[in-house]
């Protein structure tokens, strides 16, 4: 079993999961509470991800963080390196990938707050920042923990999006859904059944985490 593969995976579904969760919310309060010019054109840019070819987004990414994208060019005036075909680069392409899974249920969870608590927050004297820390967020922790969720199952099933920007660099790049397919091309079958089989217990208890939650966020 390739287990730098499987650990490459766990680390950057942790990683993907970790800053997805710190940017979400903020996004997730602004599309459930506030109105501007645009929010429908903004939230829809949110869920493309959800509705493009997994390879279709690593193509894009690829062109904006090649040597000649604006992206790549600027990372390489920084630092002298390139973002292609590092884990940076992957863990990038990752949070993009996921980020509607993330925005999505965070927002359904904030929405389904009583707006009665809220409004007793505001009374009180609470800024709207405050509220958000001491009022949404305790009151929302199901479907955080759903999303987080969601993003971690979503990252480690990620394939076409991390191939197209990370390539297959052992160590580095290289997850466990790019070790089975290339498993796979070799006819190595029981390498690739024995990577392929490590996915399915901790997949199964995450979804077995979900209806938990979505069961308590019903009662």
């Amino acid at each position: 079993m390739d287990y730098l593969a499987l650990y490459v995976t766990l680390k950057l579904a942790s990683f993907t999961t970790i800053f997805l969760m710190l940017i979400a919310a903020p996004i997730a309060y602004l599309l459930a509470y506030t109105r501007f010019p645009g929010k429908s054109l903004m939230e829809a840019l949110i869920y493309l991800p959800m509705a493009l070819p997994p390879t279709a987004i690593g193509f894009y990414l690829l062109v904006v963080m090649g040597p000649k994208g604006f992206a790549g060019q600027a990372w390489e005036t920084i630092t002298g390196g390139s973002l292609l075909f590092t884990f940076l680069g992957i863990t990038i392409a990752s949070i993009i990938y996921s980020i509607p899974f993330a925005v999505q249920p965070m927002k359904a969870a904030f929405q389904k707050i009583d707006q009665r608590l809220l409004d007793a927050a505001y009374i009180l004297g609470l800024s709207k920042r405050t509220a958000f820390f001491r009022v949404i967020i305790p009151n929302s922790v199901s479907g955080i923990a759903a999303a987080a969720v969601l993003v971690f199952l979503h990252s480690i099933g990620a394939f076409g999006v991390l191939l197209m920007v990370g390539g297959s660099i052992p160590g580095e790049t290289k997850v466990a859904s790019i070790a089975i397919y290339e498993a796979v091309e070799t006819m190595n079958y029981s390498a690739a059944g024995m990577i392929a089989l490590s996915f399915i217990p901790v997949s199964y208890a995450f979804l077995l985490l979900i209806n938990k939650l979505n069961e308590d966020s019903r009662t």
